[in-house]
């Protein structure tokens, strides 16, 4: 038997990077994947994969910062499974500009997506789990909620978004745990995606040389399934009596 057997877990951002190596996680152990992202067709294509492998999931487009994206999701959740056990609010972007070099625009945007999404896909989503009596909420937060200088990629809005996301996973903690919710964060350092890659470095390893002052925990950079497996234990029910932590996941960055 799977850590997820029985549970049905949405995932946003599932169709590249720590949430699509979630999705092909939580399917392995047993969850009915509901795979989400605005990119439709490589979305459509990581979820026939998992089909193909075995597990249980299907793909929705989702735009989080859209209150009626997320109602669409949601009910077609429920009508299709009936309940809702997980939330992976993993869905961000990243826009490299500072205090003085950012626009409005480059804010609101940011913003948006990375901590407005995370609160729109909590209000959808608890309702049912109290209906269920019970649920978990990961967030994914960034060691930039914690510490400064670069790891926030120089970017000022990518920094307070998940600043926002660290303390309303710890609101919605202390107000939902009377209802069996619990809600945690996630908080990765430097982690080698398909994004990172299109940005022209082409190996973990060749990433975590740029981190190996910073991460002492060799090789200086993660992977999308380091982020995968700490999603994996505040998903399940290991984690029964957690909630409202900040887990790390940074090679060490912030024991600097």
């Amino acid at each position: 038997m799977g850590r997820l057997t029985g549970k049905v877990a949405i995932i946003t951002g599932a169709a590249s990077g720590m949430g699509l190596a979630g999705a092909q996680l939580f399917a392995k152990e047993g969850a009915k994947v509901v795979a989400t992202d605005v990119v439709e067709g490589a979305l459509q294509e990581r979820v026939n994969e998992i089909v193909a492998n075995g597990g249980e999931a299907i793909a929705l487009k989702l735009d989080v910062s859209s209150p009626e994206s997320w109602k669409a999701v949601v009910d077609a959740t429920i009508s299709k499974y009936g309940k809702i056990d997980i939330l992976v609010n993993n869905a961000g972007i990243h826009i490299a500009k500072g205090i003085l070099e950012a626009e409005l625009d480059d804010w609101e945007k940011v913003m948006s997506i990375n901590s407005t999404g995370v609160w729109l896909g909590m209000k959808s989503v608890i309702p049912h789990m109290q209906k269920n009596g019970q649920g978990s909420i990961v967030n994914t937060a960034s060691i930039a909620a914690i510490i400064g200088g670069i790891s926030d990629g120089h970017g000022a809005a990518y920094s307070a978004s998940k600043g926002a996301v660290r303390a309303l996973t710890k609101h919605a903690a202390q107000w939902f745990a009377k209802d069996q919710i619990r809600v945690n964060s996630v908080h990765p350092g430097a982690i080698f995606t398909g994004m990172v890659e299109k940005a022209g470095i082409k190996s973990q390893v060749e990433m975590g040389t740029h981190y190996k002052n910073l991460a002492p925990l060799s090789p200086h950079a993660g992977e999308s399934m380091d982020i995968a497996n700490a999603y994996l234990y505040l998903a399940s029910d290991e984690s029964k009596f957690v909630t409202g932590i900040e887990l790390t996941v940074d090679g060490g960055w912030i024991s600097n």
